[in-house]
């Protein structure tokens, strides 16, 4: 068969699509250069005009993965109408964003763990991930904290870094349901477990 032919651009989005492909289905680690070639149908040489290495293709995955995760923490917003009361808002916004974080995780374990890994010992370091974060559901989470300030639920001296205590305990909550012991509980002792936390998470927040 007549390998495929691409105009300027459409590779590396046909390459960068098949690497996805591979990271949902095994996670960082997957994600390989000359494997996503062979998937498009091209070769190699081809691919590195596009990617010079790992790195950048493993970027691009990683930014496509906060995408994704961004999408589904805005449909989350979107799923229930807002509250008129600020401070009812304020709660609504954080759990549905803590809740969609945390479902993504459970159902694109692949590229949640892409999205937040490190790169490999001698592979090429991809940009900043901070500059990934920032895009989509940092933001999304920086601008939910400062709400809590604004409906006078969080006094502004304790604003500073509070976005970092609610990361921290949601992402290491995902990381325990993916890959540590809380991995073994059945479904519903799961989403127990993520409604106590949350809960957590709000009442840290908002305590005097």
């Amino acid at each position: 068969m007549k390998r495929p032919s691409y105009h300027h651009g459409d590779l590396a989005n046909a390459l960068t699509a098949a690497a996805i492909q591979l990271a949902r289905e095994g996670g960082p680690d997957a994600i390989v250069l000359r494997e996503a070639a062979r998937k498009v149908g091209v070769s190699a040489t081809a691919a590195y005009r596009h990617f010079a290495g790992h790195g950048d293709l493993l970027c691009a995955v990683q930014q496509r993965a906060m995408d994704e995760l961004a999408t589904a923490m805005r449909s989350a917003l979107a799923a229930t109408g807002p509250e008129s009361d600020p401070r009812a808002e304020a709660m609504r916004r954080l759990r549905a964003l803590g809740l969609a974080y945390l479902r993504f995780a459970l159902a694109e374990p692949g590229l949640f763990r892409t999205a937040f890994c490190r790169p490999q010992p001698g592979k090429a370091n991809p940009p900043d991930q901070a500059d990934i974060a920032l895009a989509g559901p940092y933001q999304m989470l920086l601008d939910c904290i400062d709400r809590f300030v604004d409906a006078g639920i969080l006094a502004p001296e304790r604003r500073p870094w509070a976005e970092y205590f609610a990361w921290s305990s949601v992402h290491g909550l995902a990381m325990l349901l993916l890959d540590g012991p809380l991995r073994l509980c059945p479904p519903p002792e799961q989403d127990r477990i993520i409604d106590r936390v949350l809960d957590g998470v709000a009442t840290g927040l908002t305590a005097s």
